[in-house]
């Protein structure tokens, strides 16, 4: 199963300078399957989006197929069959 992640500018540094990359879960899988495949390539990226323990930074949210995975499951929501999964750091200034 392969599902499309959609990535603002300031992660694609991370992506090789991709906005969008296709990744293979190899069947149904959770939003951590998701990540850890996306770590495996790009372990910068998983540096930036996720702490030591696991966890998703406070500042980053997932979304898939529109929905914040925060008010779902966490990183154990499903990711279904051609799901799109955006992945959104936030950015603060003054």
């Amino acid at each position: 199963m392969t599902v499309r992640v959609l990535l603002p500018r300031l992660l694609a540094d991370c992506t090789g300078g991709r906005t969008a990359v296709d990744v293979d879960l190899g069947g149904p899988g959770t939003v951590r399957a998701l990540l850890d495949a996306l770590a495996a390539d790009h372990p910068v990226f998983d540096r930036r989006v996720r702490d030591e323990t696991g966890a998703l930074r406070r500042h980053v949210n997932v979304y898939v197929d529109g929905e914040d995975v925060r008010r779902a499951d966490g990183l154990a929501t499903a990711v279904p069959p051609s799901a799109e999964v955006m992945v959104i750091q936030s950015v603060a200034g003054g």
